[in-house]
């Protein structure tokens, strides 16, 4: 079921795919450099997380090949919830939007399945224990090499600057096949 929606465009609506990522925190990661170097770069030791984490919050438009995300402190129905209404407000409200995403206990609160009802957000449920299915998680490894490996960001702030220019990088060269 899920292959039809994503081989062939919907007739009255786009197909989303939805996952969190993280939690990501404020630490030196390690990574790999282009030139020779005499010695490895140690990475220093970090015993207490005085940043806590974040979660990137994302979504991938599968026909437009689109990727765009949200960072938040948690990753509850009440976050969740938030960056729904941040999809819809992206489509005219006509157009359904069929929605692929895993079987996270936040994404079935009561809440949230009233509001796709309401909001004309159709849910596509990935197998338990198939999280590979949904088409976000190959995203994920492109943002983990070219956004956080080798890094040591200094903020919250800036990790999510980075975030968002990889992502504006990342749809202004992607190419519609």
């Amino acid at each position: 079921m899920i292959r039809r929606f994503v081989n062939q465009p919907a007739a009255n609506g786009p197909t989303i795919s939805y996952d969190e990522f993280g939690p990501l925190e404020i630490r030196p990661q390690p990574g790999q450099v282009w030139c020779e170097t005499d010695h490895p770069k140690r990475l220093p030791a970090t015993y207490t997380r005085t940043h806590g984490v974040r979660h990137w919050l994302a979504f991938y438009d599968v026909h437009k090949k689109k990727l765009w995300g949200y960072m938040r402190p948690r990753k509850r129905h009440q976050e969740f919830l938030e960056v729904l209404k941040l999809l819809r407000k992206k489509y005219p409200r006509e157009q359904r939007i069929h929605l692929i995403l895993d079987n996270f206990s936040p994404h079935r609160k009561e809440k949230v399945l009233q509001y796709c009802r309401k909001n004309n957000i159709h849910l596509i449920w990935t197998p338990t224990n198939a999280s590979w299915l949904n088409p976000i998680e190959c995203q994920f490894t492109h943002v983990k090499e070219f956004v956080i490996r080798g890094t040591d960001y200094q903020s919250h702030q800036e990790l999510k600057t980075f975030l968002n220019k990889y992502v504006r990088y990342r749809n202004k060269h992607t190419q519609q096949k």
